[in-house]
């Protein structure tokens, strides 16, 4: 029997013939005593070791490497458990994004009064909206328009979003001599700075000097021009990576698009001013409850093989078909054969709606995407009688916000297309007039000192930043 002294208080005792001693190491300070025993070998460092006539082999030094290896089982000692470890990383980092906004006619916009701004469209970074806000003769009254401001704002809801930002005034003269304030590239003592609102703003109420703005090369052809770049911070966990086996992306659409091509087992067809489309009624019941209880309803047509379509033309039924089977529009240029912005806007329009008329809810959204798009002074009236007729209420909201801005309102009302509007829509004249209305009340109250508007804030710098709340 080996008796082995793990420490000062505790001994193991082992048949011998069940180990033996295999090989000994000893130093001047500790000897590692190496065991066998079928199937497992172990590796111990002992204090002692006495062999089976209880004479110590050798007196021992304690050591820290106490155990080495592992132990399948030791009588009178409790089995060993293996412990399972598992880990996480968290990971911070931003999701960054730019806009450039070109401010044009400088000189205009220049003496329009303290406080008030120039503002850029919004933009998305990280899952908000954004917007630069220029003010020509600058924030403070007590700078007495002597500087000129710039802030970037949080344009959409959120709370304590946490950012980082760079505002840069463009050097136009090539020389590459940006005015460049910025938070990337350097550790911040107190991180990023954290918007708490709507309205919230980052920037500097005496960003230049305006007398010297005016002489510099920042200035070209009474043109500025600002690059914003925002980096939202988020955090994320990430557990333990698992090997993972890449999914094809999904080609259903293809295979339902190349049976439409093929021709094979079409059981119904539609006849559109002249022209003849097979088609299959499951896949078309499918994808639109209009064609379900058309073909299959209690109310179903007598004749489910031969359908006449009316009031829709038929390169636009032939897109609608396309869109069923494929899920996704064609090439609208190769279709009409041009790549006119009316044209495709016209087209946009009718498909529309032929998207309301048989409930296909996904292409009549990519519908109102592309004539939103497409918005100009020649569409917008059209457009905008098409969106109160099929209830398309952001497609509404586009077109009278486009309308109902100044330099926009006179030229619409000249077009034909207005001349429609007010005979198929006349209800909605006087929703535009309460909408040019409320604009011009909302700049009027903007563009006041009131400090109502403003709710107290600094920036990174410890300047006070009042933060916008509409």
């Amino acid at each position: 029997m080996f008796v082995l002294k793990l420490n000062r208080s505790s001994t193991v005792s082992l048949p011998s013939s069940r180990f033996w001693l295999t090989s000994s190491s000893s130093s001047s300070r500790s000897t590692t005593i190496h065991l066998l025993s079928f199937p497992t070998i172990i590796g111990l460092t002992f204090d002692s070791v006495t062999s089976p006539d209880s004479s110590e082999i050798r007196r021992l030094e304690p050591r820290k490497d106490t155990y080495s290896g592992v132990c399948s089982e030791i009588p009178g000692s409790s089995k060993s458990t293996a412990v399972s470890l598992t880990e996480s990383t968290s990971r911070t980092e931003t999701i960054n994004g730019s806009h450039e906004f070109k401010i044009s006619g400088y000189s205009l916009a220049k003496g329009m009064g303290i406080g008030k701004y120039v503002a850029s469209d919004t933009f998305m970074v990280g899952g908000y909206s954004w917007a630069i806000y220029f003010y020509p003769d600058g924030k403070s009254p007590e700078d007495n328009s002597v500087y000129v401001s710039l802030f970037i704002a949080l344009a959409s809801e959120g709370a304590d979003v946490r950012a980082l930002f760079e505002l840069t005034l463009v050097d136009q003269s090539g020389n590459e001599r940006h005015k460049v304030h910025s938070h990337f590239g350097r550790t911040l003592e107190s991180g990023p700075y954290t918007l708490k609102y709507r309205g919230s703003m980052w920037g500097y109420k005496r960003f230049f000097k305006r007398s010297l703005l005016e002489s510099s090369d920042y200035l070209k052809d009474n043109c500025l021009l600002v690059r914003c770049c925002v980096g939202v911070v988020k955090s994320r966990t990430e557990g333990p990576r698992s090997y993972n086996i890449p999914v094809p992306v999904s080609d259903l659409g293809q295979q339902f698009g190349k049976l439409l091509e093929s021709g094979k087992g079409t059981d119904v067809t539609f006849e559109v001013d002249g022209e003849s489309f097979p088609a299959h009624k499951l896949v078309l019941a499918a994808r639109s409850p209009v064609f379900r209880a058309q073909l299959f309803g209690p109310l179903r047509n007598e004749n489910t093989e031969c359908i006449y379509i009316e009031d829709i033309e038929a390169p636009i039924f032939k897109v609608l078909l396309h869109f069923i089977y494929w899920d996704e529009l064609p090439d609208m240029q190769d279709l009409m054969g041009t790549d006119l912005k009316w044209a495709l806007t016209l087209v946009a329009q009718h498909l529309l709606a032929a998207a309301d008329r048989y409930a296909l809810e996904r292409l009549r959204t990519i519908c109102e995407t592309k004539l939103c798009e497409g918005i100009s002074i020649n569409t917008v009236a059209t457009t905008l009688a098409l969106a109160e007729q099929h209830h398309c209420f952001q497609l509404k909201a586009a077109c009278l916000k486009f309308i109902a801005l100044p330099q926009n309102l006179k030229a619409v009302m000249e077009t034909d297309g207005f001349d429609y509007l007010k005979k198929s829509c006349p209800s909605l004249l006087s929703e535009l007039l309460e909408y040019v209305a409320r604009l011009s009340e909302h700049s009027l109250t903007s563009s006041g000192h009131g400090k109502e508007l403003f709710a107290d804030g600094c920036d990174v710098n410890g300047r006070r930043v009042k933060q916008r709340l509409h």
